[in-house]
């Protein structure tokens, strides 16, 4: 789907969108200039900030009363921008969003403290906005993150690794968050019951979607786009679905080839090269855009409990965004 798409999609919450924006710059004060450098730093870098739209589009789907959706969708925007800092010295990234990461930018320590700030002020946010519900959704999906953060390191430089294990960690350490947003969105409009189930299973598979489809770009596509370099998966070891199945359908030299990228880090450009090649001619990229359409389509499903809006028609495409998109 085009970027104008994307913009469509934006524009049905462009006033709270906006809002969320203004809400964010002023939570970043503080009295250390490092921590309000670093944090202009990350809110100029942009993002297309799929999550806090998600609170947003859930929240107006609800027909919420107050704008209590404004400092949840900073939240939850909090909770994913300090991940990304700690995920950026954990796995050494160089570039986001084409821009130098914090790490690279400054150093490893600001990194992951800066990091720290933003989690915490997440939760000075969600002390204000005083629903014990939704606190106790944002703690437990905060721990699932470190949790699949976590099983993503002892998977790293490991061949042996599982397409079930790899579900997994996609599950922990993203689609927990996309599910978060849209359930606690529908438990502030005080959504019934079904409909709050619905947005949960919703976030859930269209997580699980949006990851599938960052993993088929890490070898399919276009490093000015993705704003990162193409196959960063690989060189971090890290067994992503393409990568196992490739390993599976390929001949034993081609699965043995797979199985030296993933364990040592040291192989050489041309191996490297010849691996992606490998990815690409093996089926691997389909199959997972297949999964991805599979959850896309479960995303979908779960909306039919939503009363008929602009706001539903929007998470609608933002699913079809999700799994088209190129970047």
């Amino acid at each position: 789907m085009s970027q104008q798409t994307y913009q469509q999609i934006r524009a049905v919450v462009e006033s709270d969108f906006l809002a969320v924006d203004s809400f964010i710059v002023a939570q970043l004060h503080s009295n250390v200039p490092l921590v309000e450098n670093i944090g202009h730093y990350i809110v100029a870098a942009g993002g297309k900030r799929l999550r806090p739209i998600l609170v947003l589009l859930a929240a107006r789907a609800c027909d919420i009363k107050s704008d209590q959706q404004i400092p949840l969708a900073a939240v939850i925007e909090f909770i994913h921008t300090a991940t990304l800092l700690h995920d950026d010295v954990v796995d050494m990234s160089s570039l986001r969003r084409g821009r130098p990461t914090v790490n690279a930018e400054w150093n490893n320590p600001s990194s992951v403290l800066v990091g720290d700030f933003i989690y915490s002020r997440a939760f000075q946010i969600l002390v204000e906005i005083g629903d014990m519900r939704i606190m106790q959704i944002v703690a437990d999906t905060t721990n699932r993150i470190a949790e699949g953060e976590v099983l993503q390191l002892i998977s790293k430089n490991n061949p042996q690794s599982t397409e079930q294990n790899y579900m997994q960690v996609i599950q922990d350490k993203t689609a927990i968050l996309f599910q978060a947003a849209a359930q606690c969105g529908a438990i502030l409009a005080m959504a019934e019951d079904r409909v709050e189930t619905a947005l949960k299973q919703y976030g859930m598979h269209l997580g699980i979607a949006f990851q599938l489809i960052d993993d088929v770009l890490d070898y399919d596509g276009d490093t000015e786009a993705l704003g990162k370099n193409i196959g960063d998966d690989l060189a971090e070891g890290k067994p992503t679905l393409p990568l196992l199945y490739a390993m599976q359908h390929g001949s034993p030299a081609q699965a043995a080839l797979i199985s030296q990228c993933i364990s040592d880090e040291t192989v050489t450009a041309e191996t490297f090269t010849e691996v992606i090649g490998i990815v690409r001619d093996s089926g691997a990229l389909d199959y997972t855009r297949r999964l991805a359409a599979e959850q896309a389509q479960l995303a979908l499903q779960s909306l039919s409990a939503l009363s008929a809006s602009e706001y539903r028609d929007s998470l609608e495409s933002l699913v079809k965004f999700s799994v088209d998109r190129q970047s």
